[in-house]
């Protein structure tokens, strides 16, 4: 009878993750493979001749070549920044790190544009901030930040969080043990961090190196807000302005484009991948004892130094933002006399895509969200019950969506949708395109997470409830997804707060009445209104700090792992 009722069991297993994966299947990697087709076809015939030709362009060599500039030495930014607070965080006997962890998770929640936003605001001759110290440069001085040191500078600041976590993660599983054997043996001061400490953490620093590197490459906010002014194309920017210029009747050139990022962004991950299996040192077992290292009296002085940076990094440019904000021109000082909040009037009560934009940001970020989970779920669970061919296939691609930059994925997007097969219909200019994409962006953000906690599940649980009589639905509610619900939620949460400030994506993905809070920033920036684009992305910021206070404030009710900058 249990026979009968398990294999039963198994089929109805079976036949869902089935439906499942073709769902996934055509969510993520469907349009990739659209975007692959077009860029080796011509004119509907198999072909190199266009890819050949767009490759063969001077101005795709040279937004080639500073794309890899741009996001290679960006990275090196993120690296000395992210590495150095992950050292110091995870190894040393610091006060209040989980107020330092806390701040510098916030420059990854900010959206790249408001980024760069903010700090062409206390740099140049129009610096409100800086006309009221009275240290603005002469009228007529250049913006240094349009240029390639800008761009590079702010990439680094920008992604240097990807580096920290994924450093600090790898640093926080050495256990004092390690070291202490160390010290027996011998070793002292700088040799112990060279020889013992680097390599057992260079597996997690050529993780981070490798996504930060990715990051870099795919993104848009930073390249088009100071790379644009200063005619300094990358790829993603020069997808954006082929598109922007001549619309859809340039899909098949910017396709190619697509790839050319897409085969760079993989071979930075490919390489990443080949670093960690070559990695060939381990820790044997566990500890409760971490390994901390004590400052002594160099404790207060690096305190000092950290939040000298973390203030230089994050508050710094918040303030000529909010100064900027509050002028009744760009280039007046702010004074009480110059005080004004019409800006802030005109672009939150006034302006009706403001009040849309945050509407469809929150919708797509929340609605993104809720869908992946009831997706990434089940998914995680049946393939890891049964993994069949197609899984395993499903499991080796999924990351690929989110590897490539979000430029790329916006035009595969648009190919798989401008027409829907069998109809006249199209997604193209309308919000589902938008959150399609996002879905297929973020899959990965929510379901690595959930695998990676059902990985640790005693599957005799399930089997003793399916022994009992439970059903397919009623062992996934009431057995599976309390274990694995803290891990879902982390994966949530990092989904609706990197979505509802995403830009890469929708900036050419959107049409009137369809705009997110991104677009709409860029867009104000654009057209001069700077006043109006700096008040929007003030309020931004505060609504970004304040979910994450609530989040962190609620932390101690939640399970150990729902909130992703405490794991």
């Amino acid at each position: 009878m249990f026979a009968a009722q398990y294999n039963g069991g198994s089929r109805s297993e079976a036949r869902l993750l089935s439906a499942i994966l073709v769902v996934a299947i055509c969510l993520t990697l469907a349009p990739v493979l659209r975007l692959f087709v077009e860029g080796v076809t011509y004119q509907g015939d198999p072909s190199l001749t266009l890819m050949r030709d767009v490759l063969a362009q001077p101005s795709t060599l040279s937004a080639l070549k500073h794309s890899l500039i741009t996001a290679g030495c960006g990275t090196l930014v993120s690296l000395v920044l992210g590495s150095a607070f992950a050292f110091l965080v995870a190894l040393t006997d610091l006060r209040a790190k989980a107020a330092l962890v806390f701040c510098l998770m916030i420059p990854m929640m900010i959206p790249p544009q408001i980024t760069a936003l903010s700090w062409v605001q206390i740099m140049g001759p129009s610096s409100a901030l800086l006309k009221t110290l009275g240290i603005a440069p002469p009228l007529g001085a250049p913006q240094p930040l349009y240029s390639p040191e800008g761009i590079i500078f702010l990439l680094g600041i920008q992604h240097m969080s990807i580096i920290f976590l994924t450093l600090r993660a790898g640093l926080r599983s050495i256990p004092q043990d390690v070291v202490e054997a160390a010290r027996i043996s011998g070793a002292k001061g700088l040799r112990i961090w060279w020889q013992v400490v680097l390599p057992l953490t260079l597996p997690s620093l050529g993780a981070g190196t490798a996504i930060t590197f990715v990051t870099a490459l795919g993104n848009f906010g930073i390249p088009a807000m100071l790379g644009i002014p200063a005619g300094y194309a990358t790829l993603p920017t020069l997808v954006y302005q082929k598109l922007a210029g001549m619309g859809t009747t340039v899909l098949a050139e910017v396709s190619v484009l697509a790839m050319l990022i897409g085969v760079v962004a993989v071979a930075g991950i490919l390489l990443q991948r080949l670093f960690q299996t070559r990695q060939k040192l381990h820790l044997v077992g566990s500890t409760s004892r971490p390994l901390v290292l004590p400052l002594g009296k160099a404790r207060l002085p690096v305190e000092i130094l950290l939040w000298v940076v973390i203030f230089a990094i994050l508050v710094l440019p918040m303030f000529g933002l909010l100064a900027t904000s509050l002028i009744p021109a760009y280039g007046v000082p702010l004074r009480l006399d110059t005080v004004s909040i019409a800006s802030w009037q005109e672009v939150i009560f006034r302006q009706p895509s403001t009040s849309r934009a945050f509407t469809n940001s929150f919708g797509l970020a929340m609605g993104a969200s809720l869908v992946l989970v009831v997706i990434c779920f089940p998914l995680a669970w049946l393939m890891e019950r049964r993994k069949n061919r197609l899984a395993r296939l499903f499991d080796s691609l999924l990351d690929l969506p989110y590897a490539l930059p979000g430029v790329v994925l916006s035009i595969a997007m648009i190919l798989l949708l401008i027409k829907l097969p069998f109809t006249d219909a199209t997604l193209y200019g309308t919000i589902w395109i938008i959150f399609l994409a996002y879905i297929a962006r973020f899959f990965a953000v929510m379901f690595r997470p959930v695998q990676a906690s059902l990985k640790q599940f005693d599957p005799a649980m399930d089997e003793a409830a399916q022994s009992v009589g439970a059903s397919l639905y009623r062992r996934l509610r009431d057995v599976i997804f309390p274990l694995s619900a803290p891990a879902a939620a982390a994966g949530a949460i990092l989904v609706f707060l990197t979505a509802f400030n995403e830009v890469t994506v929708s900036a050419l993905l959107w049409s009137s009445g369809t705009e997110t809070l991104g677009v709409v920033i860029f867009n104000l920036d654009d057209s001069g209104e700077t006043g109006m684009a700096s008040a929007l992305a003030m309020t931004i910021v505060l609504v970004v700090i304040v979910l994450m206070a609530l989040i962190q404030l609620l932390s101690r009710r939640f399970p150990k792992g729902v909130v992703p900058w405490q794991t």
